[in-house]
């Protein structure tokens, strides 16, 4: 049995949430650290509305134990973590698990109507999920409208045996640093205008660990930004997460280089760079050593946003503050050194910044399938559909005739079902009973040039490509099938990148590209000795992206584009992963009392 180690975050005081780690008590040698045992980490999450003051406006903000972020969940590897959520806001909500596998626990996954029905004002509902075969940073978040742009915090996984198992220099310390929005909006009003077709909803402002910085004022006085103190000498491990709604970022510190170790809990190649590229959804893991004159350096994320002619929205920079401890310390900002960030439509720099992501040859690396089972080559794009159920309109800049929607190969998902999709599937397995109202199609139904750029605009060009479908979009995989999958990123009707995340999987990244994927000439490119390994994967801006996923956790699983735009708009399917042979390769039950805690 695990010992219990409580991290509850008392309804009382919801601000004390330590976590106490449990230590073997059995010194094994006199030199030697102990393992510490696995255990089980408990925290309550009460989610409720706090007024908050941003730019000389108070406004009611949902977040998690009156915190922007939310706690931090930090556990070991192998250890089983419970989580009490209270709902005290007034929205419907569940919260996801970002990246967890969730093997056979696909129950606990979190998301509405997929798997469970979601948590309603004035209800509760516990997780349970075991931390296994995993470590590194990951996160959680609300996945019920747009509300895990103020619902998230960070998921710290530690090795079994202690920060000495890194396979690089043991830092000095770690610390989260989550990317975040300000939003001056009611957030589940601006997923309902996104759904019916009104997208001019913006957020005021970038954040770092829920703090704006100083690009930001109230009448003048400039807001506080996150500071990060530092000693000379020392190396920090900065565990980076993208928990932004609509952009990428570029990340620097000024006078200071990063060592990327680590992308989405899984360990890569070190590799030096003085700009960290962060997609929605994604984590990097990276070593920063303190070797710059003893000062202050601001540390500065800037969104990228794709060129023109793609539509250009409000996009804001922020930044916080590397100081050195014992240094010289001033309140002016003249004496801050600020880095030269690139320029905010270098969407170069993320492609070769993602490509030079690979696999650390490590005791915990999997190994990638030889060969696929099953191949899927999946375009990303806009499309339309006509108001009102008709059957034909109006294409193109009609907004009265027509509708924007994001789709995958022409479907966009439409969740219509009156039973989470996940207990559809349990209970129908074996009968005649289907579960969705579409396939995902292997390809999109005709061949074009994908990254023309003369479909972005609205034009004659486009229109006859408009034309998309709506459905609950469901695709099937035997248990153990390797997965091959070619996201293609295309110009209909915008250029954006999509950061695609796969729930309750990590994917290879095989092989990227620009322009449009040509099988005869890019498979030849696949990396099968040393690929990075991802649950969020970005495909490039005009470009695509080869992934192969194992299809060996049972259960149904959100494949979904991590710009909340998109996700609203429909860029999203459901891969039902069917039962193996075995008990032990089939979704077990719900756990006890799991329909009744779905309100």
């Amino acid at each position: 049995m695990k010992p219990f180690r409580s991290s509850s975050s008392s309804l009382l005081s919801p601000m004390a949430a330590a976590v106490t780690v449990v230590a073997v008590s059995i010194i094994l040698s006199a030199t030697a650290v102990p393992p510490v045992a696995a255990a089980t980490v408990e925290h309550t999450f009460v989610v409720s509305q706090v007024n908050m003051t941003h730019m000389c406006n108070e406004i009611p903000v949902t977040v998690v134990n009156g915190q922007l972020p939310g706690p931090t969940i930090e556990v070991t590897e192998g250890d089983t973590v419970i989580v009490h959520v209270v709902n005290k806001s007034p929205y419907n909500l569940t919260i996801h698990w970002h990246g967890v596998y969730q093997m056979r626990n696909c129950w606990n996954d979190g998301v509405p109507m997929v798997t469970q029905r979601p948590i309603r004002p004035n209800g509760n509902f516990t997780y349970q999920f075991d931390v296994a075969g995993q470590e590194g940073t990951l996160w959680w978040h609300a996945h019920d409208a747009f509300l895990r742009g103020t619902i998230y915090g960070a998921l710290i996984i530690r090795p079994r045996n202690g920060a000495a198992s890194y396979p690089f220099p043991k830092p000095h310390k770690e610390i989260p640093i989550l990317i975040g929005e300000w939003w001056e909006k009611d957030l589940a009003a601006v997923d309902r205008n996104f759904s019916r077709g009104l997208y001019d909803e913006f957020s005021s402002g970038s954040t770092i660990n829920g703090k704006l910085g100083d690009l930001f004022n109230c009448s003048g006085v400039f807001e506080d930004g996150y500071v990060l103190d530092v000693e000379p000498g020392k190396t920090y491990l900065l565990r980076i997460i993208n928990a932004a709604l609509f952009s990428e970022y570029f990340i620097k510190i000024a006078g200071h280089k990063f060592t990327v170790v680590a992308a989405d809990s899984n360990y890569v190649t070190p590799y030096t760079t003085d700009v960290i590229v962060i997609a929605p959804g994604e984590t990097m893991d990276a070593l920063v050593v303190a070797d710059a004159a003893p000062g202050r350096y601001y540390i500065a994320a800037q969104p990228i946003q794709a060129p023109p002619p793609d539509t250009q929205t409000p996009e804001f920079a922020t930044r916080g503050t590397l100081q050195y401890t014992g240094g010289v310390t001033n309140s002016s900002r003249a004496d801050v050194v600020a880095p030269e960030m690139p320029h905010q439509h270098d969407t170069i720099k993320s492609f070769y910044f993602h490509g030079n992501l690979t696999g650390l040859r490590h005791r915990q690396r999997a190994r990638v399938p030889a060969r696929a089972d099953e191949r899927l080559y999946v375009t990303l794009g806009l499309g339309s559909i006509c108001r009102h159920g008709r059957k034909s309109c109006k294409r193109g800049d009609e907004p009265k005739s027509n509708q924007l929607i994001a789709n995958m190969n022409n479907v966009s998902f439409h969740d219509a079902t009156a039973t989470p999709i996940l207990e559809a599937h349990y209970y129908r397995r074996g009968g005649n009973g289907v579960v969705g109202t579409a396939g995902l199609p292997d390809h999109p139904p005709s061949a074009f040039n994908y990254t023309d750029p003369a479909l972005i605009p609205f034009g004659p060009v486009e229109m006859r490509l408009e034309p998309t479908s709506r459905a609950t979009v469901v695709r099937r995989f035997r248990h153990g099938d390797v997965v091959d999958i070619v996201f293609q990123s295309t110009a209909m009707l915008q250029s954006d990148s999509n950061p695609m995340h796969l729930h309750g999987h990590d994917m290879f990244v095989l092989a990227q590209g620009i322009g449009n994927y040509d099988a005869a000439k890019d498979e030849a490119k696949f990396n099968l000795v040393n690929p990075a390994r991802k649950n969020t994967v970005l495909v490039p801006n005009l470009g695509w992206a080869a992934i192969r996923f194992v299809a060996d956790n049972p259960g149904a699983w959100f494949m979904h584009c991590h710009f909340e735009f998109h996700l609203a708009m429909g860029m999203a399917a459901v891969f039902i992963v069917e039962d193996g042979p075995t008990p032990n390769t089939s979704l077990p039950p719900p756990p006890p009392g799991f329909m009744e805690g779905s309100p």
